[in-house]
């Protein structure tokens, strides 16, 4: 049933990825992001890990997808033609990904007899950790004690650039007389 929903979500991202990028239209593009985006978050809900799939939704469906929504509105794009020229050299380069990744494939070949063992133990370790700390709080503890120093250095960046967003939107800032 996993493997069977894996390949489900799996194929419906890679699809509307590819939608995302090939679809003329700006509007439909973002609707095929919109559906990746659940599609995301469906992956997640598989692999047990709900506070992400939540954090998908939330940010991603909601907050990121709505600024490219006015992008595009704001923008006013009807139809993009400027990458269309590409599309063979766009169709040799991902025919040539496919055939690394069939050799990668074949090159590993298949375990004789599954190893059991190790995985066995890894999901009954998760099992274990999971039963003593909620997914939320287990995220919430390696956010804040792993990895500390990464986090407080993203948000001072996206700060950052919150400023600089805020100061080159205001009148007379960045326009001809202030120059």
């Amino acid at each position: 049933m996993g493997s069977l929903s894996f390949l489900y979500f799996g194929t419906v991202i890679v699809l509307t990825a590819i939608l995302v990028v090939a679809l003329r239209k700006p509007v439909y593009s973002v609707i095929a992001l919109l559906v990746m985006f659940f599609h995301i978050a469906g992956l997640f809900v598989t692999l047990h890990a709900e506070f992400l799939a939540a954090v998908q939704l939330i940010v991603y469906a909601g907050a990121i997808l709505v600024l490219y929504l006015f992008v595009v509105m704001l923008l006013n794009v009807k139809e993009d033609d400027s990458y269309q020229r590409q599309v063979r050299l766009g169709i040799g380069l991902g025919l040539l990904a496919l055939a690394e990744v069939a050799y990668i494939v074949s090159a590993a070949g298949l375990p004789e007899e599954p190893v059991r063992e190790p995985a066995a133990a890894l999901a009954a370790a998760g099992e274990k950790a999971a039963a003593v700390a909620g997914n939320t709080e287990t995220v919430g503890r390696a956010l804040y004690t792993t990895y500390l120093f990464p986090f407080e250095v993203s948000s001072l960046i996206l700060l950052v650039a919150m400023i600089g967003a805020i100061l080159m939107a205001k009148k007379g800032i960045m326009g001809p007389e202030a120059r």
